[in-house]
């Protein structure tokens, strides 16, 4: 899940201090690294260069947090082995989110001939914290991602409308590249299902039972130490009763074509960005990001400029791909590594001559 947080002051200690040493022994690196920029990620001054604004904007930045689901950071907690492969899959997904937002969500809009119009920028320096329990000491992977409100080169702040309306389109190509990574990186395999729910074949339910994340105290923030983090985690592991696993489907089934088409229901008007958040769930085991987008552009060429807000739509139908189906049938569209596409409408007029016969 991806919440964006308002900062009004550059007052990042309480990021910039904390070592996370919960994660030390299966994070490669520290808890803070740059991903544009320089300098110490753990000297709060240092770190508050990411977060620039005007002198007339009350906002210098925003928080990004970035939190894998529930199931995948269990996994650090029931296999200790996969533990680092599963902490590097987040941290690949979660750059993929940010790099999305930064090439299609950041803009500045502009009066020019009387028209205000939407222009693209970049956010400047982005520092990162990545950390792995949450203030009850629960299994929870999760960066904190700062970027500033003044884009690079500008003298206006961004328009923040475009950012949090891009966040959910941002969260889905996560969720998504984070299967795929975990899949490559360890020997769990994450899935999702038609309702949405993110499940890990053969992960017991009673782990997301006993770590839930909810409770009624917010709790205490605390520095967890690795040797903490492992000992809570075994004390908790002591009342663990099993539910037993989610079926998961064939995973011959990588993309859902129904959840797919079912993401455009009750729609006048479709987006680039709805498609991509409907392509980023209907990817069954996840895919990687990069295919999504060069997907996505490859059957939506009407749509592969739109950034921003304001941006022009396409038809249900055509977001479907109902004119694709109803020119191949009921064949699957081989698109580089997807290859499963089942969607079985055919064009109605076939259906009643092949009826009539």
């Amino acid at each position: 899940m991806i919440r964006i947080y308002v900062r009004r002051t550059r007052d990042v200690d309480y990021l910039a201090t904390d070592r996370a040493r919960e994660l030390d022994d299966i994070r490669d690196g520290p808890a803070g690294r740059w991903w544009r920029g320089g300098g110490d990620p753990h000297d709060p001054r240092d770190a508050a260069r990411s977060l620039t604004s005007t002198g007339r904007a009350g906002v210098v930045g925003y928080d990004l947090v970035i939190a894998a689901p529930r199931p995948i950071s269990i996994l650090m907690a029931v296999d200790r082995a996969s533990a680092g492969g599963v902490v590097a899959a987040h941290q690949r997904a979660a750059r993929a989110a940010v790099d999305y937002l930064d090439d299609r969500a950041v803009v500045v809009r502009r009066q020019r001939d009387g028209e205000r119009r939407e222009e693209s920028a970049h956010w400047s320096d982005i520092v990162s914290y990545t950390h792995g329990v949450n203030r009850h000491g629960e299994p929870h992977l999760h960066d904190h991602v700062l970027v500033g409100a003044r884009p690079r080169g500008e003298s206006v702040v961004l328009d923040s409308r475009s950012l949090f309306a891009h966040a959910l389109v941002a969260d889905a190509l996560y969720r998504a590249s984070l299967r795929h990574e975990v899949a490559a990186r360890t020997s769990w395999t994450p899935w999702r299902s038609f309702g949405g729910v993110e499940h890990v074949i053969d992960l017991d339910e009673g782990y997301r039972a006993l770590w839930g994340g909810h409770h009624l105290d917010r709790g205490a923030k605390l520095h967890w130490s690795s040797e903490d983090a492992r000992r809570a985690w075994r004390d908790d592991l002591a009342r663990f009763v099993a539910h037993g696993a989610v079926p998961a489907p064939p995973l011959t089934r990588r993309f859902d074509e129904h959840a797919f088409a079912a993401a455009f229901e009750g729609r006048t008007s479709v987006t680039r960005r709805d498609v991509v958040a409907a392509w980023s769930d209907a990817a069954v085991f996840g895919q990687d990001p990069v295919a999504v987008s060069r997907s996505v552009d490859l059957l939506y060429p009407a749509l592969r400029d739109a950034r921003g807000l304001r941006v022009a739509g396409i038809g249900v139908a055509e977001a479907r791909l109902t004119g694709v189906v109803r020119d191949r049938g009921p064949r699957p569209v081989d698109l580089d590594d997807l290859t499963q596409w089942r969607y079985r409408s055919r064009d109605r007029s076939r259906d009643g001559a092949e009826r009539s016969r």
